[in-house]
């Protein structure tokens, strides 16, 4: 089962990062607007209809993933999409990767691997009382509009995106952690019961916010703003949200070394990338 999550959480993580390259491609082709005007004329493009499939692909697999896996396993896993989008972006383009980036794909695969084969996430519940669900909420949504006020108050491209950057990572983990509810639900208690829980309402909610701050990050600012927080804050988040709220469990004591170790390669690894996107250089000169 933990075989399958991995493998289809790898396989969200690829079609997650096609369809957040065709959505960044749209939303730096629009010169002003922000909110749901942004999201009206980003509608009207082709290209970012085709990474809505892949964000709509990579959700479908995100589902199978959380119903064979833990939260605290198959989110950390989306670190990968960072690496995956430069992967399948970079030929496409024509262009070639400095020496420097993959160094860093190699970083982050590393991290990533150090981070989960050290914490072993376990847990297999998929249901939580509302005495959890309420604090993760109010605490998931109400960080997500602190992020959303301070990136009006301060202009600065660098804090605007990296604070919606973080907003949208918090609102991609609570709505995993809702869809993994659901999910259970369905598998569990089959169509009726899944159309009748209030998870299945609140991820799409809360998945549609996730998409338009996403939206707003990219335009705001520089991908090496939005893109470590988005990253980082996501695993973090989800991590955190997999303990609280279905009680899954990750190593401590001495464990917590390499964990640490692993993060720091990914956030090395991610902040490399990130750099390394303006430097590619064209395979023809």
């Amino acid at each position: 089962m933990l075989v399958l999550a991995v493998f289809f959480a790898v396989l969200g993580a690829a079609s997650n990062a096609a369809g957040t390259a065709f959505q960044r491609k749209a939303a730096s082709e629009v010169a002003s607007g922000g909110g749901w005007r942004l999201l009206r004329q980003l509608a009207r493009k082709p290209v970012w209809l085709l990474g809505i499939a892949g964000v709509v692909g990579a959700a479908l697999f995100q589902a199978l993933a959380l119903v064979n896996g833990p939260l605290a396993l198959v989110q950390p896993v989306f670190v990968l999409e960072l690496p995956f989008a430069l992967l399948i972006g970079v030929p496409l383009l024509h262009r070639r990767l400095p020496r420097e980036g993959w160094w860093a794909v190699a970083a982050v695969v590393v991290g990533l691997v150090a981070v989960l084969g050290a914490a072993a996430p376990a847990g297999a519940r998929t249901d939580a009382p509302m005495t959890r669900w309420i604090p993760v909420l109010v605490g998931c949504l109400g960080s997500m509009a602190l992020a959303v006020v301070a990136s009006r108050v301060n202009r600065s491209p660098l804090f605007r995106a990296a604070a919606l950057g973080s907003a949208a990572a918090v609102g991609n983990a609570l709505t995993a952690a809702l869809l993994k509810s659901a999910t259970g639900t369905l598998a569990d208690d089959g169509f009726t019961a899944f159309l009748a829980s209030w998870q299945t309402y609140g991820f799409a909610v809360t998945g549609v916010a996730a998409v338009l701050l996403l939206e707003n990050a990219l335009q705001a600012g520089p991908l090496a703003a939005s893109q470590p927080a988005l990253t980082i804050g996501d695993a973090a988040v989800s991590l955190l949200l997999g303990v609280v709220v279905f009680e899954e469990s990750v190593r401590g004591g001495w464990w917590v070394v390499p964990e640490l170790a692993g993060v720091a390669l990914i956030a090395w690894g991610v902040r490399e990338l990130t750099r390394a996107v303006p430097h590619l250089r064209d395979l023809t000169g």
